[in-house]
């Protein structure tokens, strides 16, 4: 009988001192251990030391303790990749406050929900954001009561001034720290509440045991700050090891993250599998000196076999690709840079735990595909004002990745889909509905499908699937106008790629979309 997909990493060693508070570690350790000289941080705009850091989360953490805050209070922070959000992320911590950053591309609707499901007490956000910004205060019933910009130049007045020392108010391994926002079936976004403890788990069971972080590393992540993936790349794991952090504040092209790699010489590179192809794309004309990386990552989508082979064969690089989750906060099964299995997300993570199961939670034999579990020092304590969607995704000790994967018979996992309609565009999730309801908005649709389709390079992009109103034709120019639509009502990276227009969607006795038929491809009728 075949044995029972179960990949078991060893249990983690973790220990944490009474009263402890993860600023503390990141932050304060690196004065203590003769590192206040050495650059932290650089950007397009100059370089920070550890103990510039250290003095700026601290004014931080004071400006934000005058300011009639309670101790526990959310401090949504909309800030782009710069050291402005180090310093109020830690200093919100050190003070005893959760900061919640949330994902800088969302449009003003989301900002609202994000604001009031929160009840954030303060609001941090980078000038280039107000526009989506300033409507999404005036839109939420609730008001924060300190809204602070941080201007383009990365400064802002809850660092300009004030003491620069700050005893850390004591906390607890298992005390909550900061959210991240996570979206759900239903598109609307779910704060995952973490632990102190939580970001020591990925920066040290992930970051020095799996992909060996060292300090004389410098990370350059692609992936942006407020996606669990770049918190650990760009944030934590530098901080964790005492490396530097370089930090591009711009949206991440070929062209911007090869200047990047050319400029600050990163050892590490992160991205995710639709950046790797359009670099490689790239790869036809230019040439970049990619000499100073020794290792390249992946995550926020399976990494297809032939990005990773093709990218070996163009740069010499090795791409370790990996799967972990906003809940979990990093990843929990990864390649290895002596273990390498192209196509596969790796094996488990030593400290984490995983198991396939079936529809009776049951677990499935090996080789035969189940819906992924997995258990972790790392993984999220609840959804905020969620407790249905908690209770279908924290059991007990136990997370329900929402992920559908099978293991070999060598001990390796494979990605074979969601569990539900979701979709992972460029690595960040997005759901179906969301992108339906948008072009549902146009005159010209009557009712809207969304599906994911993998594109040639084997990345998923979404892909609709419309009944126009009566008397409408299908045009190319209503196709680039219903993108163009798209493009202004949602974050730009959820657009379609591809539009089908057919005169009836294929229905349930019900009345459900059979979403099912149109991944199968459904002849349009046009």
């Amino acid at each position: 009988m075949p044995e029972p997909s179960r990949a078991v990493g060893p249990g983690h060693d973790l220990a944490f001192p009474d009263g402890f508070n993860a600023a503390t570690a990141f932050i304060d350790r690196h004065l203590t251990e003769g590192r206040g000289d050495k650059v932290a941080l650089r950007w397009a705009r100059g370089e920070v030391t550890y103990a510039g850091v250290a003095a700026n989360v601290n004014r931080c953490a004071n400006a934000l303790a005058d300011s009639g805050l309670a101790r526990g209070d959310r401090i949504m922070m909309i800030v782009k990749d710069c050291p402005a959000f180090f310093y109020v992320f830690w200093g919100a911590i050190k003070a005893g406050f959760v900061p919640v950053p949330v994902n800088t591309m969302l449009r003003s609707g989301d900002f609202a929900f994000m604001i009031e499901n929160s009840e954030c007490a303060a609001l941090v956000y980078s000038v280039e954001f107000a526009g989506e910004v300033t409507p999404a205060l005036e839109a939420a019933p609730h008001r924060p009561r300190l809204v602070v910009e941080v201007d383009a130049a990365g400064a802002c007045s809850l660092f300009e001034a004030g003491p620069d020392t700050f005893e850390a108010v004591p906390a607890g391994e298992d005390q909550d720290c900061f959210w991240l926002y996570s979206s759900g079936s239903t598109g609307r976004p779910k704060g995952a509440v973490h632990r102190h403890r939580d970001m020591v788990a990925t920066s040290e069971l992930y970051g020095v045991r799996t992909l060996g972080i060292r300090e004389d590393d410098v990370f350059f992540s692609a992936a942006k700050l407020f996606f669990a993936y770049g918190l650990g790349n760009g944030m934590t794991f530098p901080l964790w090891v005492g490396g530097t952090a370089v930090l591009l504040d711009t949206r991440p092209t070929p062209d911007s993250t090869f200047a990047t790699v050319e400029q600050y010489r990163p050892t590490l590179y992160f991205g995710v599998p639709t950046l790797y192809a359009a670099q490689l794309q790239a790869l036809d004309h230019a040439k970049p000196d990619l000499s100073s990386v020794r290792l390249c990552v992946s995550a926020g989508e399976a990494l297809p076999a032939d990005i990773f082979r093709r990218w070996k064969q163009r740069t010499g690089l090795t791409i370790l690709d990996g799967i972990g989750s906003t809940e979990a906060l990093h990843i929990f099964i990864s390649n290895r840079e002596d273990d390498v299995k192209p196509g596969s997300s790796g094996r488990i993570v030593p400290g984490y735990e995983a198991r396939i199961v079936d529809e009776t939670d049951r677990e499935v034999p090996q080789g035969e595909a189940g819906r992924l579990f997995i258990k972790g020092p790392s993984t999220a304590r609840r959804y905020w004002r969620n407790p249905e969607k908690t209770a279908a995704t924290m059991l007990g000790d136990w997370l329900n990745t929402g992920d559908t994967y099978y293991q070999d018979e060598n001990g390796y996992l494979f990605y074979s889909g969601r569990s539900d309609d979701m979709l992972k565009v460029g690595g960040i999730w997005c759901s179906p509905f969301e992108i339906e309801g948008a072009l549902i908005e146009h005159p010209a649709v009557l009712e809207a499908a969304v599906v994911g389709r993998s594109d040639d390079a084997g990345l998923v992009k979404p892909e609709a699937w419309l009944v126009l109103a009566d008397g409408v034709r299908p045009t190319d120019s209503l196709r680039e106008a219903l993108q163009q639509h798209c493009k202004q009502a949602l974050a730009p990276y959820k657009f379609p790629r591809d539009l089908h227009f057919i005169d009836e969607l294929p229905k349930t006795a019900t009345g459900k979309i059979q979403r099912f038929r149109l991944r199968q491809g459904l002849d349009p009728a046009v």
